[in-house]
């Protein structure tokens, strides 16, 4: 078994404000709804630097002292390894500006399951918040998609 992969690392952040979070409705057709905002990391990013800057792309706000707290990941048909590091803080500044990946506001963490969530965003939640858990983990068994939270 080969020890090396082809990865796509991409990242989310939950930026919270005591019982608030921050949310995207993102635009993109292929995967609708909310979410956290987030984004590729650039060949040669730093980890936490990559997530500071999708934050300030796409909600305007300069975060500090994001905390790892997850990851989800999966390969794909093609073999690639797709992975999102989840981080968390509740240290900002800025003014909050929606960008073309989508609105952001504020929404109360207990309303959040009751909207419109992007695909697999209920699980990714669960990783976020649940200190317990640390991965949000997908393979495919028999040609179906299984998930896992560990």
């Amino acid at each position: 078994m080969a020890r090396t992969e082809i990865v796509t690392i991409t990242n989310m952040c939950m930026i919270y404000d005591g019982t608030r979070v921050l949310v995207q409705d993102r635009n993109d057709p292929q995967w609708p709804g909310l979410t956290f905002p987030g984004g590729h990391v650039e060949k040669g990013e730093s980890f936490t630097d990559a997530v500071i800057r999708e934050v300030r792309e796409e909600t305007g706000l300069e975060i500090s002292a994001p905390r790892l707290c997850g990851i989800k990941d999966w390969t794909n048909d093609d073999g690639a390894r797709y992975m999102v590091l989840f981080y968390k803080t509740d240290k900002f500044e800025g003014t909050l500006t929606s960008s073309d990946e989508g609105e952001v506001y504020w929404l109360e963490l207990s309303e959040l399951k009751q909207r419109p969530l992007a695909n697999g965003m209920d699980k990714m939640l669960e990783v976020f918040l649940n200190d317990d858990l640390s991965e949000h983990f997908f393979y495919k068994e028999n040609g179906k998609w299984v998930e896992e939270l560990k």
